[in-house]
């Protein structure tokens, strides 16, 4: 699949281990990595000018790490990346409009068959909608905007066979926590994830987001999913450009395979400091949580929340002590939540809701977490210094362990039924 979509994007037939200068189909830049790339775009002309953008129609820019509380300076840097998007027609994901990877999504910028480059690391989610989506950096994207164009080596492909369906309170996250502890932080280097088997039937798209998302923490340059009925469901309404999906050839060679029965996957927990750090949640230390946060790229969607939800009502609300931080993952998500009365629900759990976008999870707004906080998130990483302290310790969880945390006041082997 990942040499079929690069083939496309390169037009000429490629295969694994090939370096081809591909024509992109579209580039979303944060305020995170726009600011460098205007920079290093400026340097590479010889007037020493900034020069408009060879596609503008191909671009959208979000102003998602940074908010109010980030500083002048954050700010500073966030209006002159505007006033060039301003200036040459670019789509901005201003300020609490959501994550852009989110937004990217939403708005049907993604579609199968493309390939669609994010300078930012969980860009690898667009994979879900059977895009070759991947993560780049400052330089690439100044790349792209000077001639729409990026080069890249054709990764090897690991296939991941899924069999059956998830059981109890299994989600996809702890499926993506499940390959992270089988493979390791680097078992996937510079491989295309190719997910497969029967067991995509039973993943919604939010499930697959998931793991498309967190593909990037075991090394992958991409996490790639075929086109099926829930992919076309997803995309009604959201595009009406035409589309050509991409699925791999019967007879396709891969570096690896994997097979995973969802059946047997259970609830994981990973511990700090790495996502690969992983055990079962019912085997996991007992631990006094102080904050709990649901949100970001991996786990901000309203599926995610009324699951949490849900399991907060259950419980009784949260416990004495605890901080139950809400922040949507895009205005769209808030919206939902508002309409169906879960915002209220959560508002009235005494939940703290932020605007929507990154928060808390990359440490450059939010809710930054005090010297020994010991945080359950539904983020993606837990690296010291991940949500703004490196004096803080970070578990990841799914949505629902996440709010069985909040209840308790505590994970491990103290939090049993909440499996």
């Amino acid at each position: 699949m990942a040499e079929k979509l690069l083939s496309r994007a390169a037009g000429r037939d490629l295969h694994a281990g090939e370096v081809a200068v591909c024509k992109v189909d579209g580039a979303m830049g944060t305020d995170g990595s726009i600011p460098m790339a205007l920079d290093y775009l400026q340097r590479m002309q010889d007037d020493g000018l900034l020069p408009a953008p060879a596609c503008p129609e191909h671009l959208a820019f979000a102003f998602d790490h940074y908010g109010p509380s980030s500083g002048e300076r954050a700010l500073q840097l966030q209006d002159r990346s505007r006033l060039y998007a301003q200036a040459y027609g670019i789509r901005v994901f201003d300020v609490g409009d959501g994550i852009g990877h989110q937004r990217m999504m939403e708005c049907g910028l993604v579609l199968p068959g493309l390939l669609i480059a994010g300078a930012d690391s969980h860009a690898v989610s667009y994979g879900a909608l059977n895009a070759f989506g991947t993560g780049i950096g400052s330089s690439d994207l100044a790349g792209i905007l000077q001639c729409n164009q990026l080069w890249l080596k054709v990764p090897e492909s690991l296939k991941i066979t899924l069999l059956g369906a998830l059981r109890g309170h299994a989600s996809a996250k702890d499926v993506a926590l499940t390959l992270a502890r089988r493979l390791g932080a680097d078992g996937a280097n510079y491989l295309a994830l190719q997910f497969d088997g029967p067991g995509l039937a039973a993943l919604d798209m939010d499930d697959r987001i998931v793991l498309a998302n967190m593909s990037v923490e075991i090394g992958a340059k991409a996490g790639l999913f075929p086109f099926d009925e829930i992919t076309r469901t997803y995309l009604e309404g959201r595009c009406s450009r035409p589309y050509v999906p991409v699925d791999a050839d019967r007879d396709a060679r891969y570096a690896s395979t994997l097979v995973l029965d969802l059946a047997e996957v259970v609830p994981q927990v990973a511990l700090p400091h790495r996502v690969d750090n992983v055990v079962d949640l019912s085997e996991a230390p007992a631990t006094a949580i102080d904050m709990v946060y649901l949100g970001t790229c991996t786990g901000g969607r309203t599926k995610d929340f009324r699951e949490a939800l849900e399991v907060l009502h259950e419980g009784g609300g949260v416990a004495a002590g605890v901080r139950l931080i809400v922040t949507p993952a895009s205005e769209e998500v808030r919206a939902e939540l508002q309409s169906s009365g879960m915002l209220s629900a959560f508002e009235a759990l005494g939940a703290e809701i932020q605007p929507p976008g990154c928060g808390a999870c990359c440490g450059t707004c939010g809710s930054i977490p005090e010297d020994g906080a010991r945080i359950v998130s539904t983020a993606n990483r837990n690296f010291k210094g991940r949500m703004g302290n490196p004096e803080a310790h970070i578990y990841l969880a799914s949505p629902k362990a996440c709010a069985a945390a909040a209840v308790r006041g505590s994970l491990g082997r103290t939090v049993g039924s909440a499996q």
